[in-house]
C-alpha cells in the first residue's frame, strides 16, 4: 500500500463533459476526487443529452461491467424524476439476473419472455408500459409502481441486459424517455465486459 504525502492527491478523472474534480477529504488524511455532473434541468432532449455525455465520461475508461451498471444506475436514479427503480438484469442463460440497481430489493431471477424485462429480453425490443396492471404476465416486485420502461442491450446481436425503470406515476415514460434511454443502452452496449 502507497503511503501519499500531505497535500491534494488526484486521482486519474476523465476529463470530459460535465464533470468536475473535487477534493474530498478522506481516511488518515488522505486526499480522493469525486465527480460532479452538470445535468440540465430543461427539456427531456437536454436531460438526456447531458446524461449520455456524464454516463460517457464515466464508464469510458472504466473496464468492469458491473461498475459501470453500477453507476449508470446511480446516474439515472439522480437525475431522472419520479422514480421507484432503475437498475439492470443480466442476461445469464436463458434468463435475466439482477444486477446493480437503486430503488427497493427486487426480483432476481426472470426468465426470458415472462413480465416487461423477460419481454424486452425476448424480443430485443424497447417495453414502454404505460399501466404495468394492464401487461399481461406483468411481474409486481414493488407494487407502488404504475408504469415501466424497459430498453434491451444489445451487443452483436444478442441481449446482454436490459435497462429497467419503474415509476410510481402511471404513463410517466413516453417515446423521448424510450429514444433516450435507447441511447444509453447502445452507449453502454460495448461497455458492459
Amino acid at each position: 500500500m502507497q503511503t501519499l504525502s500531505a497535500g491534494p492527491v488526484w486521482l486519474p478523472l476523465h476529463h470530459a463533459y460535465g464533470m468536475v474534480p473535487l477534493p474530498v477529504p478522506g481516511k488518515n488524511g488522505y486526499l480522493v476526487s469525486m465527480y460532479q455532473f452538470d445535468i440540465a434541468a430543461g427539456t427531456k432532449a437536454d436531460l438526456y443529452h447531458d446524461l449520455h455525455a456524464a454516463l460517457d465520461a464515466l464508464t469510458g475508461d472504466e473496464p468492469d461491467a458491473i461498475a459501470n451498471m453500477a453507476n449508470a444506475a446511480a446516474l439515472i436514479w439522480q437525475y431522472l424524476p419520479d422514480l421507484n427503480w432503475a437498475g439492470f438484469y443480466r442476461t445469464i442463460g436463458d434468463e435475466l439476473v439482477l444486477g446493480p440497481f437503486q430503488g427497493k430489493a427486487a426480483c432476481i431471477r426472470i426468465p426470458f419472455g415472462e413480465g416487461v424485462c423477460g419481454t424486452a429480453a425476448a424480443t430485443t425490443s424497447t417495453q414502454l408500459v404505460e399501466d404495468v396492471h394492464a401487461f399481461p404476465g406483468h411481474i409486481a416486485c414493488d407494487a407502488a409502481s404504475r408504469s415501466e420502461l424497459v430498453v434491451p442491450i444489445v451487443r452483436d446481436g444478442r441481449v446482454i441486459a436490459v435497462l429497467d425503470l419503474d415509476s410510481p406515476e402511471p404513463a410517466r415514460f413516453n417515446a423521448e424517455d424510450a429514444a433516450g434511454c435507447e441511447a444509453l443502452a447502445r452507449l453502454l452496449a460495448n461497455r458492459l465486459g
